[in-house]
């Protein structure tokens, strides 16, 4: 397996894009929680978090890498899918909070793997600058969507917005298989 840091450098612009854009939903959905709620996913996540840096050894490969990245963003994909379909409710936030902190999980993983595997200095900083361009895109653009739906609740304003984040996350996996060739010429 290969990286193809072209379509790489895509996908880490529109997974950032997405981030931009949701970060501001999260707000609304995780109302209905508790503050203790979220000490207690804490606290889980940084167990989790402890049990995959004791499996790095096993899962530092470029196959593991690939598809590590893929099940996190397919979890996104079901997270927001399942809010489209359950909307606003106690549950969804309970759902919608495990789904990011099982994608946050993964996340030492993934950057200590992106460095080591893209030794370029110039493509890690390609990298970081178009992570951050995504990301002040996806936040810019979801402020000028909210005011322009300023007439709608919250809710009803996040619901517009996951339409979206479902449809940029099927560009986002798209992106996560091209930027991953299986090696053609493996012994």
């Amino acid at each position: 397996m290969q990286l193809n840091s072209s379509y790489y450098l895509s996908y880490k612009f529109s997974n950032a894009l997405f981030t931009g854009l949701s970060l501001g939903t999260v707000i609304t959905i995780y109302a209905p929680l508790e503050p203790s709620f979220f000490s207690l996913g804490g606290v889980f996540l940084a167990f989790g978090i402890l049990i995959v840096s004791k499996l790095y050894n096993k899962l530092f490969s470029l196959e593991w890498f690939f598809k590590l990245n893929l099940f996190v963003e397919l979890v996104l994909l079901i997270i927001v899918g399942y809010f489209l379909y359950f909307k606003a409710s106690y549950e969804s936030a309970v759902f919608v909070y495990l789904g990011y902190q099982l994608s946050f999980l993964f996340g030492n993983y993934l950057v200590r793997m992106e460095t080591l595997f893209i030794q370029d200095i110039t493509i890690i900083s390609k990298i970081d600058s178009i992570k951050q361009f995504g990301s002040l895109i996806g936040m810019g653009g979801a402020y000028l969507f909210y005011k322009l739906l300023k007439d709608k609740t919250n809710v009803e304003q996040i619901c517009m917005m996951h339409y979206m984040l479902f449809l940029l996350q099927f560009v986002v996996i798209i992106l996560v298989y091209k930027s991953f060739k299986p090696n053609l010429y493996k012994k």
